[in-house]
């Protein structure tokens, strides 16, 4: 039995514009990122009730709240622009390049799992947060090669050109 990918639903494209593209070019691997993950928060969120002790980061004393609140509104900033992009841009069959597109090729996944996720949980007194993101951090780099690949095809050169100017490429 063969399993065939089902390609993002195109709309017909302007004279001298790229399709716009459906919901799938716009979500990318986050489907498949967010069932790997969802386990983990239902089991960590369990146990984070059960045994709230176990998770604890001990208070979080002043300097881990400063450390998280600023580290959490960066993450939330780079989040929220990443999704901006892949809303206007993305949408419009072109591929981001531009602000934390230029620094990391995954900056939406990358903001979340290092720097939403576990500053958040410090400021709730949760280890769960760390763990969570590391989940996220590990299934983000497992899905990203077929996003990845599925650029290449849909971009070639352009998207050969992004890998090479692209800042930390491996984050």
């Amino acid at each position: 039995m063969t399993i065939e990918k089902k390609m993002p639903a195109q709309q017909p494209a302007r004279p001298g514009r790229r399709p716009k593209l459906g919901l799938g070019a716009l979500v990318g691997s986050g489907d498949r990122i967010g069932a790997f993950v969802l386990p983990f928060v239902l089991v960590g969120v369990a146990l984070n009730i059960a045994f709230p002790e176990t998770f604890s980061v001990g208070g979080p004393p002043p300097w881990l709240q400063a450390v998280s609140a600023l580290a959490l509104a960066i993450g939330v900033a780079v989040w929220a622009w990443s999704v901006l992009l892949i809303l206007t841009k993305v949408r419009a069959g072109k591929l981001v390049t531009t602000g934390p597109y230029s620094l990391v090729k995954h900056p939406l996944y990358t903001s979340v799992a290092l720097l939403v996720l576990p500053w958040l949980g410090f400021l709730l007194d949760t280890w769960l947060g760390a763990l969570i993101g590391i989940a996220l951090y590990v299934a983000s780099r497992l899905f990203a090669p077929a996003e990845e690949a599925d650029l290449a095809g849909r971009f070639g050169p352009q998207w050969d050109a992004y890998c090479h100017r692209v800042k930390v490429p491996w984050l």
